[in-house]
C-alpha cells in the first residue's frame, strides 16, 4: 500500500498522518490508532441489530497493511479497541489468529475505552489507563482545557468543506500543534464534525487544523475554511 501522508508537529513531536486514519511517531517508532471497535457487528447481532458482520475483517486487514507499511516497534491502541467487554473473549479464532500475529514482536498496548474498560481477554499486548512516550500522553478521551502532548480519540472527528458549491465531508485528524484527537479506524464507525460543541475548549481555536482523509492522500486544512455539518 503506498501511503501519503501529511508530517505535522505535535507539541514539538514529529508526526505523519496517514491517509489510513493511523498516525505515525517517526523518532519512537510509534503506531498509533483509535477506535478499532472490533467485533462492533457481532456485538450489535447480539442485541438482535442484525448488519452485515465484516468490520472486523475490513478493520483487521486495514490495520495489517498500515503496519506492514511502517513495521513499528510500538503499537497504541487509543480505546474502544473492542466495540463491547465481551468483543475480545468472543472474536472468532481467525480473527484472533490475525490479530495475534500483528501483536508479535512488537510492544502493544491497549488504552482502556468507554466501550472497552477492562483489559481484552485473551488477547496479548499490556493493557493501561493511558501511556506516556516522550513528549506525549496517549489517552481515549480528551482532557478538558490546554492538555499539551495529549493525543486522544473518542469523538471520531471528521471535517466538512464547501468548495464550487460541492460540500465535501470527510474524517480527520483534528489539532492546534500542541494536541490532536484522532479519527476513528475502524470500519464501522462515523465521525462527528471538529466544530460541533463537543469539541469546545479543546483546540486554540486560530491554530485548529484538519488533515482530512482523502482517497489518495492527506488534506491539511486551517480550522477558518471549516463548515459545520
Amino acid at each position: 500500500m503506498t501511503s501519503f501522508n501529511e508530517a505535522i508537529e505535535i507539541e514539538g513531536e514529529r508526526a505523519l498522518c496517514d491517509r489510513s486514519g493511523a498516525l505515525y511517531f517517526p523518532d519512537h517508532d510509534l503506531l498509533a490508532v483509535s477506535d478499532l471497535h472490533l467485533e462492533k457487528g457481532a456485538a450489535f447481532a447480539r442485541r438482535r441489530q442484525l448488519i452485515p458482520p465484516y468490520d472486523t475483517a475490513a478493520t483487521l486487514a486495514r490495520l495489517a497493511e498500515i503496519i506492514a507499511l511502517y513495521e513499528p516497534k510500538i503499537v497504541v491502541s487509543l480505546g474502544d479497541s473492542f466495540h463491547d467487554g465481551a468483543g475480545a473473549a468472543l472474536m472468532p479464532h481467525i480473527f484472533r489468529t490475525q490479530l495475534s500475529a500483528l501483536i508479535a514482536d512488537r510492544d502493544w498496548f491497549w488504552v482502556a475505552g468507554n466501550h472497552d474498560p477492562d483489559a481484552p481477554e485473551g488477547v496479548a499486548g499490556e493493557s493501561v489507563r493511558e501511556i506516556s512516550i516522550g513528549s506525549l500522553v496517549f489517552r481515549h478521551e480528551p482532557s478538558r482545557g490546554p492538555t499539551p502532548g495529549e493525543i486522544a480519540g473518542h469523538l471520531h472527528p471528521g471535517a466538512r468543506l464547501v468548495a464550487r458549491g460541492r460540500s465535501v465531508r470527510r474524517r480527520c485528524f483534528a489539532s492546534d500543534g500542541r494536541r490532536m484527537i484522532m479519527p476513528a479506524f475502524g470500519a464501522y464507525t462515523g465521525m462527528l464534525n471538529v466544530l460541533d460543541r463537543a469539541y469546545a475548549g479543546l483546540f486554540d481555536t486560530d491554530g485548529l487544523f484538519a488533515c482530512m482523509l482523502g482517497r489518495q492522500r492527506v488534506y491539511k486544512v486551517t480550522g477558518s475554511v471549516l463548515r459545520p455539518g
